[in-house]
């Protein structure tokens, strides 16, 4: 794929500390296209730092450092790149930062027009459910507990087992190091709720369960323009997820499925969402319907493995659409895989522990797998650090006292 002009810059901005592979692949996607990219992260170790594609690097944390200073911070780095850059965010914390300082960032940086109120309701799981259901969208019953009695009283007509999950995940992901639990009964409904909430700032839910694998879970990836229309969209669902069962994709497919795809259209028309869209389904046989489970109002990690015949992904759409020049959507690369190398590794094994992969199913698996998450044969050197971060990982639990 080639683009008439390719000479505003970019700016990918991380707020948290976790696995870099989303940041990494906006890098490697905008600048084979020869667009200069910067990273700014909350982490030095980040891989993308070490990228050939990253011209330039900044550490700062959006998340937990003072506002006002993050906000002169990358508009005293617009200011040195020279012209206005594309900001684009990954993570929630890195887009609800954009959405409440947009006014002032905009100085410096191009990105699509965010309303602060519908950016926090669909970040929110809480949210998304009331708006799911405000807009016909069929969504897991949940309950939004205030207090341990409200947990009590749901216990009288609860139907085992069920999902404890964080309203915002990445809160919950800080305590426990998950997102959300598979709970069997009411003793241990009530042992992780006392464990994990705070009475002071509620934040936990409680959503209906819906059986099946993980190749349940579909996913959309899509660009809205500033008119609510959809210029770009992809299909595709988990093959495998880290952690097992309740986590991010580690190995996927592009498959079409049009009845995602245009429920997540009419769904973000009628709530005039812009930009970016990662939004994630379960299908249900109980009844035939896929239910949206979470709404991500950003580019998702696993954005790469949505790629059309042309080259398009929803990062070049927005980079497009944002500097006037044409988006052709192309056809997507039904059956592309796409898998995140050590992720999907530590997931295998304890799918071969459970006796569901067996070592034909896990090497035929990788039929069809066109890109990864770190590794690239033309930049090597993310891939490098990665591997020698989780060693160094490996050693301190292996010798802690050395840590």
């Amino acid at each position: 794929m080639k683009i008439n002009d390719a000479t505003t810059p970019v700016v990918v901005l991380r707020g948290v500390e976790s696995a870099s592979h989303g940041a990494l692949g906006i890098l490697r996607s905008l600048g084979r296209l020869g667009v200069p990219v910067y990273l700014v992260a909350c982490d030095a170790g980040t891989a993308g730092f070490y990228s050939r594609y990253c011209k330039g690097s900044l550490v700062c944390n959006v998340e937990n450092g003072n506002a006002a200073t993050s906000v002169k911070t990358l508009l005293d780095l617009g200011k040195k790149i020279g012209r206005r850059s594309i900001l684009i965010p990954t993570d929630d914390n890195a887009v609800l930062f954009v959405a409440d300082h947009a006014e002032a960032l905009r100085e410096q940086f191009l990105f699509p027009p965010m309303c602060p109120k519908l950016i926090r309701e669909v970040s929110s799981k809480k949210g998304m459910y009331y708006l799911a259901k405000e807009h016909g969208v069929p969504t897991p019953e949940a309950a939004f507990p205030k207090s341990r009695q409200d947990v009590l009283d749901f216990l009288s007509r609860a139907k085992f087992p069920v999902m404890l999950k964080a309203i915002y995940g990445s809160l919950l992901m800080k305590v426990s190091g998950q997102k959300m639990f598979i709970v069997h009964t009411e003793a241990e409904l009530l042992e992780k709720y006392d464990a994990l909430e705070d009475p002071a700032n509620p934040n936990l839910m409680i959503q209906e369960y819906i059986p099946g694998g993980d190749d349940t879970v579909w996913m959309f990836d899509g660009y809205f323009d500033d008119r609510s229309e959809c210029l770009v969209s992809f299909t595709g669902k988990k093959i495998r997820q880290y952690p097992v069962s309740q986590g991010s994709t580690s190995l996927g497919i592009c498959l079409q499925n049009e009845t995602v795809r245009e429920t997540t259209i009419e769904f973000m028309k009628k709530i005039g969402y812009k930009g970016i869209l990662d939004i994630g389904y379960r299908y249900d046989a109980r009844d035939g319907l896929y239910k949206v489970l979470d709404i991500n109002p950003r580019i998702g990690s696993t954005f790469r493995l949505f790629v059309a015949e042309n080259g398009m992904d929803v990062a070049r759409a927005l980079y497009l659409n944002l500097t006037g020049q044409q988006v052709v959507p192309g056809t997507a690369r039904e059956g592309r895989k796409w898998v995140v190398e050590d992720q999907d590794l530590v997931s295998c094994l304890r799918y071969h522990q459970d006796g569901n992969l067996t070592f034909k199913q896990w090497v035929d698996s990788f039929r069809g797998v066109e890109e990864a998450g770190f590794f690239a044969s033309d930049d090597l050197y993310p891939c490098i650090t990665r591997v020698m971060a989780l060693c160094g990982q490996a050693f301190k639990k292996i010798n802690p006292l050395n840590s």
